[in-house]
């Protein structure tokens, strides 16, 4: 029954170390039933098809083998939007949303999402701002697969441009630039979960001893085609990377927190938006 099942998962991923182990077990059965996690609280007595067992059982090993439940479950909300997501790609974290909520404020006409990976961040934007054309670059061909079937799945193929290389100059400047980056530094990077370093891509998180290798070649290489570039940071380099855009020519710099208060956009802006 969905009460013995849901205790006995728990104490197994507890004793793994899994840090959320009611939710993650309500999530995957909720999954392998098609119920909803209220149905599940409510019918604690409600027996389990065998085939929603076996399938909810799968789930469990995975996630004791510390699979992200994203990936076991194939998918991750990102604001309004459903994205689909596997190892190809990172699983859209809450914090980039601030990225999102910039291009929102400021009513871009063209934005341009670098390092795009599942789309999270150009597919919101695009369906939130309906006059907005985005273009979205991804130097990974497995990351802009599956960028290109949450486009295709979520209708928003025909306002999303995916590339996997940079667009010329002559394409025309961007209102705005957003970008999530790799910016975990080679110190940080066996202090994070095993979720993290065991599942998730390592070339779209690690960026050299300071986690800044990445951002120093993209802040100069996109600077000249934008008054405006974002970029979501880690924890305490907020003010290196601003320094890094007042040196390619941003005349002003701001910092905005995530819900844990702690600076995680920079935002650069030069000449009139400054």
């Amino acid at each position: 029954m969905i009460r013995e099942a849901l205790s006995a998962s728990v104490d197994a991923l507890r004793a793994a170390g899994v840090t959320e182990p009611r939710l993650d077990a309500e999530l995957l059965l909720a999954e392998a039933t098609g119920r909803g996690r209220a149905d599940l609280a409510a019918h604690p007595e409600a027996e389990i098809a065998p085939p929603a067992a076996r399938r909810f059982g799968e789930m469990v090993r995975r996630r004791l083998r510390r699979e992200p439940v994203a990936y076991i479950l194939g998918h991750r909300g990102f604001r309004h939007l459903e994205l689909a997501v596997d190892p190809r790609v990172l699983i859209p974290r809450p914090e980039t949303e601030l990225l999102v909520e910039l291009a929102l404020e400021l009513g871009p006409a063209r934005v341009l999402d670098l390092g795009t990976g599942s789309g999270a961040i150009a597919l919101a934007i695009a369906a939130e701002l309906p006059g907005c054309e985005v273009t979205a670059v991804d130097t990974s061909a497995a990351a802009l697969e599956v960028a290109r079937a949450n486009a295709e799945r979520l209708g928003l193929a025909g306002r999303v441009e995916l590339v996997g290389t940079m667009p010329r100059r002559e394409h025309g400047d961007f209102d705005l630039i957003v970008a999530n980056l790799p910016y975990v530094s080679e110190v940080e990077w066996p202090t994070l979960a095993p979720e993290v370093t065991d599942w998730e891509p390592r070339e779209a998180l690690l960026a050299g001893p300071d986690g800044l290798d990445v951002l120093r070649v993209a802040i100069p290489a996109v600077a000249g085609l934008t008054p405006v570039l974002a970029l979501e940071v880690g924890v305490g380099q907020d003010a290196a990377v601003g320094a890094l855009l007042i040196e390619s020519g941003f005349a002003a710099v701001e910092s905005r927190p995530d819900l844990a208060g702690i600076p995680r956009i920079v935002i650069g802006r030069r000449g009139a938006s400054a």
